[in-house]
């Protein structure tokens, strides 16, 4: 394909090929690429993209590239047409941890970072249901009104959501479970709220 485009490529050796990957886990093939972008939302214009699916997934604070990775997988494969990420510096970035993890789905989502939550979130509203995620006093999934698209706000792994993006949402949604222990890891309650929500 690339000799057909009359794009550059080398074959190499295996050996070699290892030492360009900086790795072992290459599958035989090794690509020199512009960086993914992400889009900075204006809250003032925002685009319809982001009420255009059942959900949108927000990440407040994910830090581990894993679990933003599989957050993105989980809302590709449920129909999510765009991911939002905040500007909190804790936010884990694109990355090829996170790129792995996702499984192609990355390139099935329109990617944006909010600077400020609270704001993008009272600018929403008018378009959708703005839910936080919360390990506890919140309503079941079924409980919430439907009729519109979901933005659901999923909080940092060790410190949740913050307050203002908390008293930002119309409702709060909880995932009732044994008490065995506290909560799920963020991106396992991602995957079975957008779920719950989409249908």
């Amino acid at each position: 394909m690339l000799a057909k485009r009359r794009l550059p490529y080398r074959e190499v050796p295996p050996e070699e090929l290892q030492r360009i990957a900086g790795t072992t886990h290459h599958g035989g093939i090794v690509a020199v690429a512009a960086p993914r972008g992400v889009t900075l939302l204006d809250t003032n214009a925002l685009p319809p993209i982001l009420w255009a699916a059942p959900v949108l997934p927000i990440l407040d604070g994910i830090g581990n590239p894993h679990n933003l990775g599989a957050i993105a997988r989980s809302a590709a494969f449920f129909g999510c047409k765009a991911l939002v990420i905040s500007g909190d510096q804790r936010q884990a970035r694109l990355s090829d941890a996170a790129f792995r993890t996702a499984e192609g789905g990355m390139e099935a989502l329109t990617l944006f970072e909010a600077p400020a939550l609270p704001a993008l979130l009272m600018a929403l509203a008018p378009h959708m249901l703005t839910v936080a995620a919360v390990a506890r006093d919140g309503v079941v999934p079924e409980a919430l009104p439907h009729g519109r698209p979901f933005a659901l706000l999923l909080g940092n792994e060790e410190a949740g959501l913050g307050r203002e993006s908390i008293a930002a949402c119309a409702a709060r949604v909880t995932l009732p479970g044994s008490g065995a222990v506290e909560s799920l890891n963020v991106s396992v309650a991602a995957a079975v709220l957008i779920h719950a929500l989409w249908r």
